[in-house]
């Protein structure tokens, strides 16, 4: 019998991933098309019945403003929002800021979903030489984390950000939903697939073909040890998730020039 019931939600569409480019730590707001996907989810939420008690994000701008959007939505703006830097998006290392497609044309289809959907194949590491390295690291935000400036990542797999969330879940997220706490999580692709992997048990070979896409919520009934009593569930028009997954998939692949 599920006991509880937990929302895992990747953020809208940011404006890097209109562009195509891995955007990681990188703080990048919402894109029009991303604030209307937000707005979306939560007047979904709203139709099906959702009421929240408690919201988690990263502290990454994208996460945060879904989260607003949603609530505002639901009628829920005066919900609590808590922030850490565990749900933050996958750190990929010297790959931030280049664009998927053309990463592909250069090292192979095959090199850059390695790169982005394995789990345990981490990218180049970020070094001070790189464009955006002053703009991560010296962001105020990092100061509020539970580790040093310098002991934060320079480059994850997807182990690395399972690594890093859990003792988020274990000891902040998952003693709220035992007490009855009614969560959503809005976070990124890369940390949501990463807790679905844990609460699941999915394999590290199957969850590569796990592709989350951005604004759809993603529902859990869970038992009174936080074990899903079934299979998660996208919410929201088949059609429409099965188009949003494929754009998503197709992020990676070298583009085809139209006839």
């Amino acid at each position: 019998m599920a006991k509880c019931k937990l929302v895992l939600l990747r953020h809208g569409e940011g404006a890097w991933n209109k562009e195509n480019r891995f955007c990681s730590w990188v703080d990048q707001k919402l894109s029009c098309a991303g604030v209307k996907e937000a707005q979306d989810c939560g007047k979904l939420l709203k139709e099906l019945g959702y009421e929240f008690d408690l919201v988690f994000t990263s502290i990454l701008s994208r996460s945060i403003q879904t989260a607003w959007l949603v609530l505002g939505a639901m009628g829920q703006e005066w919900v609590p929002v808590e922030k850490s830097w565990r749900l933050n998006e996958r750190h990929y290392g010297a790959l931030i800021g280049l664009n998927r497609a053309e990463m592909a044309l250069n090292h192979g289809e095959e090199q850059v979903k390695i790169w982005r959907r394995s789990y345990g194949v981490m990218p180049p590491p970020i070094d001070q030489s790189h464009p955006y390295f002053l703009e991560i690291y010296n962001d105020r935000r990092y100061e509020t984390c539970d580790l040093p400036k310098d002991k934060l990542p320079r480059t994850e797999s997807l182990k690395e950000v399972l690594d890093r969330l859990l003792p988020y879940w274990e000891e902040v997220i998952a003693p709220e939903i035992k007490k009855g706490k009614r969560v959503l999580i809005s976070a990124h692709g890369n940390s949501t697939r990463a807790l679905l992997k844990h609460l699941e048990g999915i394999s590290d070979e199957e969850i590569s073909s796990l592709t989350l896409p951005t604004g759809v919520p993603v529902a859990l009934e869970l038992d009174e040890n936080l074990r899903p009593t079934k299979p998660h569930k996208l919410l929201g028009d088949e059609e429409a998730i099965q188009a949003a997954i494929k754009r998503v998939e197709d992020q990676g692949k070298v583009l085809v020039p139209a006839k």
